[in-house]
């Protein structure tokens, strides 16, 4: 669960940038030829092509962010005989797995908990927490293990960041589309008059709400592949 709130918090946090950059310099590329009108077939697109690429970066940068949010300390040589067991382990379960060994680290955390992320199977992370170490035997932490690499073998964090790009432009879609209608209902924009900074204003806030609304949906599809 950690690798999932991980890119949905960088994803929403690469998607609201990008909103708000583009308000700031007035990118207006998804009005109709009249300057004020929304067009819904370029602003479908405009979403899809900055919801897929805000997606497709935070994965990109899930292992760096992983490693930066969690304090997480990549073993490169082992000090201990837990981490040269743990080395061992994930060097044996990856390679039954058919992929390329992923990069070993721990964080320092009570609770009991791992992760695995990276942009492709033969460029991960494998992490546990100080806590999952102290609680767990060697057969229970050789099973977390072993669950993580699955994710990582099934390719798993490239399959949610296409399902996160789908999500985030139809995120992006609604939120322009109830910020037009709010701003001229409610603030009384009149036709043909341009949109203003409430439009932009209303549209960030909807970005938001809409995100974590939608955040459900691949965090369904994450607990599905859970399971499997």
């Amino acid at each position: 669960m950690m690798r999932i709130l991980l890119f949905l918090a960088t994803n929403l946090a690469v998607v609201l940038i990008a909103s708000i950059t583009l308000s700031l310099f007035g990118f207006n590329g998804f009005m109709a030829a009249n300057g004020v009108d929304l067009n819904l077939n370029q602003l479908l697109i405009f979403c899809a092509v900055f919801g897929f690429a805000g997606s497709l970066f935070s994965l990109f940068i899930s292992k760096w962010m992983a490693k930066m949010s969690t304090s997480t300390q990549v073993i490169t040589q082992p000090r201990t005989r837990h981490e040269q067991w743990l080395m061992q382990t994930v060097e044996q379960l990856s390679r039954e797995a058919g992929i390329k060994m992923p990069e070993v680290g721990i964080f320092p955390a009570y609770e009991a908990n791992a992760f695995a992320t990276g942009w492709n199977k033969n460029d991960a992370l494998v992490a546990v927490s100080t806590g999952l170490l102290e609680r767990m035997n060697k057969d229970e932490l050789r099973a977390v293990l072993a669950h993580e690499i699955g994710h990582v073998a099934n390719g798993d964090m490239v399959t949610l960041a296409l399902i996160q790009g789908v999500v985030n432009a139809f995120v992006m879609f609604f939120a322009r589309v109830a910020g037009d209608f709010i701003d001229r209902n409610v603030f009384g924009r009149e036709d043909g008059e341009a949109p203003g900074l409430a439009y932009f204003a209303i549209t960030i806030v909807l970005d938001i709400l809409f995100g974590i609304l939608a955040s459900a949906i691949v965090m369904w599809f994450s607990r599905q592949r859970e399971y499997r």
